[in-house]
């Protein structure tokens, strides 16, 4: 690939290291050198040939939501609050005061999803995998503070998401379609059809929420060719793809319908281990339920495409028909060539990739090798383009400190204070990853005050999680605090919660981590750098050097 484009040879390894990846951490630059980019690139695209340390994936397999299906989750985090609502819904007093223990409780679901994706791209060698994961999950978006996801996000990542960030992208879509993180976030759960059997209370009308956004956001893009014909025919289509309810067929009407579960019948499905053979809506393959009262079996037309009522099918080949079309080619090629290539990709390189999604029945990670594997790609235009998101620039500063991390709390916390809390946007479009949503002076001023805390060695990175910030300025020891999950009306409740004094240019009262050695982080970016930042690095006090690095115009761009 190095005959490839005209970039510099000496720019090409960081240029790898910062588009497949969050950036490099120590020795990276020189080890993508010594090797080559096409050596690099190739593994990237195989992340199954990269060997995890032990380390890592120890640490991965101690956060035990992150391992639990969605039907588990529930029963331990949201059971309890249903069976305390339903003991104490005469009394509200004690309701009020048996709540929010339970509700913090569920919490962990969060945090450690949270600390599994941040520990992940900080320290996992598959870094394409990692990036993917993340541009996958935004392109398929769904909000924690949204009712149940709060107890489902980490398994919608773990399980729909990250198996299937390189392989077909039929694959994916029908994960995250029939995951109940998704079904609960747009609604498909209560898509009904109006005269069915299964028509009763909140389960009485067709919801088009999930067809709308399946169609202009996953698959074929707003100008993708679709009417609002297609629109109402698929919401038809996927009528009774939604969630248990708790016994038997999942099907108990009346109270039963009104909320997933809400027919569960407590007494005999206390204990989870103890349900019978056969009756255990909460195992994973089990989760996702057709309701076949709910359906609508009619014959559609959708895209053109006469499609005959035949129950579940209808869906999967109304999915079928998407992963298929043109326009999914297009839109996907799209937005992969605007994140890691420019914000206005280039239309020559979209259509090429467009075109081998086509011919390999829409393989992701063919498409990413035609990407890599272009002009366009390695065009010194392109290069050091692409404004980091907060996301992007927590990690790679992290990345690039070379600071080993136990507590992620305020990396977390800063990427919800500069307005992209992590599972936290609202709306199913996802976080921009272009520089207008990004570059602005409050959000300047706050970047240059995390890169000076972490310069400093103020963010208590290598503290124990969550240990509070003034028992340890005061010397003394602090109950674990874990921040709120953000919700609809507080969705930036995890910046609120994070004290933000060890961003203040001050030392800290206790040491709290290992300050970066400057000369380190300027080898590790390698000393990429201009001549006005190298003066000013040179003219500062030793303290700040690394601030001023990694607070650099050259550091805030990929």
């Amino acid at each position: 690939m190095n005959e490839l484009g005209d970039m510099a040879a000496a720019q090409r390894p960081l240029h790898a290291l910062n588009r497949l990846g969050f950036g490099p951490r120590p020795g990276d630059v020189a080890a993508v050198a010594a090797s080559g980019t096409n050596a690099y690139i190739a593994q990237q695209l195989h992340p199954q040939s990269i060997a995890v340390p032990d380390s890592l994936r120890q640490r991965i397999a101690s956060y035990r939501t992150l391992h639990m299906s969605p039907g588990a989750l529930f029963y331990e985090y949201q059971l309890p609050i249903i069976q305390t609502q339903r003991a104490y819904r005469d009394d509200k007093d004690a309701l009020q005061r048996a709540l929010p223990e339970l509700r913090k409780k569920g919490r962990v679901v969060y945090l450690e999803a949270s600390d599994a994706r941040l520990l992940r791209a900080i320290e996992g060698p598959r870094q394409l995998q990692e990036v993917m994961t993340a541009f996958w999950f935004n392109h398929f978006n769904v909000f924690v503070g949204k009712g149940f996801d709060r107890f489902w996000i980490g398994s919608f990542e773990q399980d729909a998401i990250r198996p299937n960030t390189l392989g077909r992208f039929r694959t994916l879509l029908g994960a995250t379609a029939k995951h109940p993180a998704m079904l609960f976030y747009l609604d498909n759960w209560e898509n009904t059809q109006p005269d069915s059997p299964g028509a009763k209370n909140r389960f009485e009308g067709i919801n088009e929420n999930y067809a709308r956004e399946l169609m202009e956001l996953h698959t074929l893009g707003v100008d993708g060719g679709y009417t609002q014909q297609d629109v109402i025919a698929l919401a038809h289509i996927l009528t009774g793809w939604g969630l248990p309810n708790g016994r038997g067929n999942f099907n108990n009407g009346g109270e039963a319908r009104r909320r997933p579960f809400s027919g569960l019948d407590l007494d005999r499905h206390l204990h989870f281990g103890a349900m019978p053979a056969g009756d255990q809506p909460f195992t994973s393959a089990q989760f996702f339920f057709f309701d076949a009262d709910r359906h609508d079996f009619s014959t559609k037309v959708l895209l053109g495409e006469t499609i005959d009522g035949g129950g579940i099918a209808e869906g999967e080949r109304a999915l079928d028909l998407l992963a298929q079309h043109p326009s999914t080619a297009k839109h996907l090629s799209y937005q992969l060539a605007q994140y890691f290539v420019a914000d206005d990709p280039p239309k020559a390189l979209v259509a090429r990739m467009a075109e081998r999604y086509l011919q390999t029945d829409g393989h992701i990670g063919a498409m990413l090798e035609t990407m890599f594997n272009s002009h366009e790609f390695w065009a010194r235009e392109y290069y050091a383009s692409k404004f980091k998101t907060p996301y992007e620039y927590v990690i790679s500063a992290a990345r690039a400190s070379g600071a080993p991390v136990t507590n992620f709390r305020p990396l977390y916390g800063t990427m919800a204070l500069l307005g992209m809390p992590l599972y936290g946007c609202q709306t199913p479009n996802g976080y921009s990853n272009t520089r207008d949503a990004w570059l602005n002076p409050d959000a300047m001023m706050a970047r240059l005050s995390f890169a000076t805390a972490l310069s400093r060695g103020n963010l208590p990175l290598e503290h124990p999680p969550f240990l509070e910030d003034d028992a340890m300025a005061a010397g003394g020891d602090a109950e674990p605090k874990p921040p709120p999950v953000p919700t609809a009306k507080n969705p930036d409740a995890g910046a609120k919660s994070v004290r933000f004094d060890y961003l203040a240019n001050r030392a800290p009262a206790v040491p709290k981590m290992t300050p970066p050695d400057p000369q380190q982080v300027a080898m590790t970016l390698g000393n990429n750098f201009s001549i006005d930042t190298r003066a000013a690095v040179e003219a500062a006090n030793p303290d700040l050097r690394s601030a001023l690095l990694l607070g650099s115009p050259e550091f805030m761009k990929r």
